[in-house]
């Protein structure tokens, strides 16, 4: 396997995702970093697991329509050997996604999947994290309704006050208001 240097904000993503559970966070965090590098040669790929990632969070509230469309947009951006990159066991994550999307046609109660690292560097390095933070790799979804309606939850402000800006300069005819430059 190639040596990648994965960013510190893709081994998080994969702490919280195989362990916290955190669903949200994930596709904030990889959100987040996708956006900031514009131009990355894996953008399908961060795109296509923050869309697994979306999926779970769906799944997990029993929106499982929410559900079968990430995972099924997922498998249509992802390509096993660009997860392969990433230290991931691209087949095995796409039997995966594929085997979700059975159990949702099927009615089958939520269950968590565990994306499967093939690179032990970065194992150990999901590893070292879950250690320091007391978190149990692996553990199943907690009951817990912050992670549940994490959505619901959330301190929007900034988004509220940064729509209510842009909307403001749209209305006053000034740059940034989508018609031609």
């Amino acid at each position: 396997m190639e040596t990648f240097n994965y960013p510190e904000t893709y081994v998080t993503f994969l702490v919280e995702f195989n362990g916290t559970r955190d669903y949200f966070e994930c596709h904030e965090l990889l959100e987040d970093y996708w956006k900031s590098h514009p131009g990355d040669a894996l953008a399908d790929t961060w795109v296509g697991l923050i869309q697994i990632a979306v999926a779970s969070y769906h799944y997990r509230r029993g929106n499982s329509q929410g559900a079968v469309k990430m995972f099924r947009k997922s498998l249509e951006r992802l390509l096993p050997e660009r997860l392969e990159q990433l230290g991931l066991n691209g087949d095995g994550l796409m039997r995966i996604v594929e085997a979700k999307l059975s159990e949702l046609e099927q009615g089958a109660s939520f269950r968590d999947i565990i994306l499967p690292i093939l690179d032990q560097r970065l194992l150990d390095r999901c590893m070292q994290h879950c250690s320091s933070r007391n978190i149990i790799w692996g553990a199943k979804s907690p009951h817990d309704e912050e992670l549940l309606h994490r959505h619901k939850l959330r301190d929007r402000s900034d988004v509220i006050e940064a729509r209510a800006a842009a909307i403001a300069v749209r209305k006053s005819g000034g740059a940034g208001s989508g018609g031609p430059s």
